[in-house]
């Protein structure tokens, strides 16, 4: 493992000393799972279902009764 320097504010860094107390983990511990659960989360595809109802107008809200009438 790798050894990295961070720079934390210092309120972050008593919240973390406090969850460290709470868990009985290491501040670097905790440190390790955020980052890889925030890797994980960032790199997992989104559902193919994501933007299927992305029609590229941006008026449809203000614009919704006049458009539901409009013929094609």
């Amino acid at each position: 493992m790798k050894s990295t320097t961070i720079y934390l504010p210092e309120e972050t860094e008593a919240n973390l000393q406090k969850l460290a107390t709470q868990t009985g983990k290491s501040i670097p511990e905790i440190i390790q799972e955020l980052i890889t659960d925030y890797l994980t989360k960032k790199t997992q595809k989104l559902p193919k279902s994501v933007g299927m109802g992305s029609s590229g107008r941006s008026d449809l809200s203000s614009k919704a009764e006049e458009l539901l009438w409009i013929e094609e």
